[in-house]
């Protein structure tokens, strides 16, 4: 059994799905009708009244088109940052020249909503205001989950248009889209399908600056998928576009409602099981996300993985950097947001324990 943070366990349905004879989505009218379909799906899950894209491209393609989409040379670009791909987002913006501010707090915190406030109005009375602002949602390797509300607020009053990373949030619980610029997903974690799609909720607002930019690049340009009547930007991943759109199919199906739900209990079992060994979760458990949990074993997070996946046959993840042998990550998100799959799971992990 699969139990990681993403890619997921895809259900039966889905690949089933991409075994289906696909249409040539360059010129069969049937490829165009369903990527349609995926947008308006995505539309309802992202609860948004923006515009939703779906470029192929593993998600962070999204991150990377964000930036290389909204920004030109010497565009200044203040990246929040509590994780690992909020650190990243920093190497994005220098590699198309752009000038990136980084707004840091310790991985295992919340943002540092004085720094940031105190960032944004130096820039404005210096005359050197931020173009873009990025975030992450949730922070897949320390499974820290972020209040985006109040660093939304701080843009909004600045007049900074937000890129935020929902990855591994979207579809799993909540995420306050309609006040974001460009809204980043995948098809890999909380829905469920096979990596390869990246999903993006763009405003109005996000457009207008894309389509005021130079663009130098074609596979980065979100704004090629805005209009796509008269044809896609390049060849589409037909077999992955029709597995997005059974895996949607099954979480609208059972009502977003009913997914948070079944998310939030996943979770709390997994926590609670930890709590009976005695584990810690790495965050504060009031930022801990519903789609993963990570627990805090220094030094011993690779030892049990690998007797989990000896033993029981279940593949659980690790850290990522510095943190990669001490923290343990179980990913109950989509398919596997199941009491019984993470009982499963935690029961290995009880025995790597012993």
């Amino acid at each position: 059994m699969k139990f990681t943070p993403g890619p997921t366990t895809i259900p039966p349905a889905v690949r089933e799905a991409m075994a289906e004879p696909q249409p040539n989505p360059n010129v069969d009218p049937a490829f165009a009708e369903r990527y349609d379909a995926v947008c308006r799906k995505l539309e309802t899950v992202y609860d948004t009244s923006h515009d939703v894209v779906v470029p192929g491209g593993e998600g962070i393609l999204g991150l990377e088109s964000a930036i290389a989409s909204l920004i030109e040379p010497g565009d200044r670009v203040l990246c929040i940052s509590n994780g690992l791909y909020g650190d990243g987002f920093a190497d994005f913006v220098d590699s198309y020249d752009g000038q990136a501010e980084l707004v840091s707090a310790p991985y295992d915190e919340g943002y540092d909503l004085e720094a940031i406030a105190t960032t944004l109005e130096e820039a404005d009375a210096a005359g050197e205001p931020f173009t873009v602002a990025t975030m992450v949602h949730c922070e897949t390797p320390t499974g820290t989950l972020n209040d985006m509300s109040p660093v939304l607020d701080l843009l909004e009053e600045h007049d900074v248009l937000s890129v935020v990373d929902a990855v591994s949030s979207l579809g799993g619980t909540p995420v306050p889209t309609d006040r974001i610029d460009v809204c980043l997903g995948a098809s890999q974690k909380c829905f469920s399908a096979p990596s390869g799609l990246t999903t993006a909720a763009v405003s109005d607002r996000a457009w207008e600056q894309m389509a005021a930019r130079d663009l130098s690049s074609r596979y980065t340009n979100l704004l090629l998928w805005r209009d796509v009547s008269d044809g896609f930007p390049y060849t589409h991943l037909t077999a992955n576009v029709s597995a997005l759109d059974t895996a949607l199919d099954l979480v609208l199906e059972e009502g977003l409602e009913a997914v948070y739900e079944r998310h939030e209990e996943a979770a709390a079992r997994c926590r609670a099981r930890g709590d009976e060994l005695g584990l810690e979760l790495y965050p504060d458990p009031e930022r801990a996300s519903p789609t993963v949990t990570a627990f805090h074993l220094p030094g011993e997070a690779t030892r049990v993985q690998q007797h989990v996946a000896d033993e029981a046959g279940i593949v659980l993840s690790t850290g990522l950097g510095e943190l990669a042998d001490d923290i343990l990550r179980l990913g109950h998100m989509g398919y596997n947001a199941d009491t019984e799959k993470v009982d499963r799971a935690m029961d290995a992990v009880e025995a790597a324990l012993e």
